[in-house]
């Protein structure tokens, strides 16, 4: 036999406490849901309010390098000449 010992206690303490988190996240996220559709309910657009949050948790430097990329490709698109595409056979 293995002289081992497992400490059975403890590893039910981190069991419990994560699954209390999951819990709570599952919660968080439900409330989250219900401040979405409160907002859509008065008029907002979902999809505009989640890239707003998606901007915010980026760095000034982050967003300005997006930013400035997009417009960068942007106007290169719009000044390329249109090319000519194959036709299906």
């Amino acid at each position: 036999m293995s002289d081992i010992t497992i400490p059975g206690g403890r590893i039910r303490s981190f069991v419990e406490r994560i699954e209390n988190l999951d819990t709570e996240l599952l919660e968080l996220n439900e409330q989250k849901k219900e401040v979405f559709s409160e907002a859509k309910g008065e008029g907002f657009d979902i999809k505009i309010l989640k890239e707003i949050i998606k901007l915010r948790k980026q760095d000034q430097d982050e967003r300005d390098e997006r930013e400035s990329l997009l417009d960068l490709y942007m106007r290169a698109m719009e000044t390329a000449p249109a090319e000519k595409t194959a036709k299906a056979a």
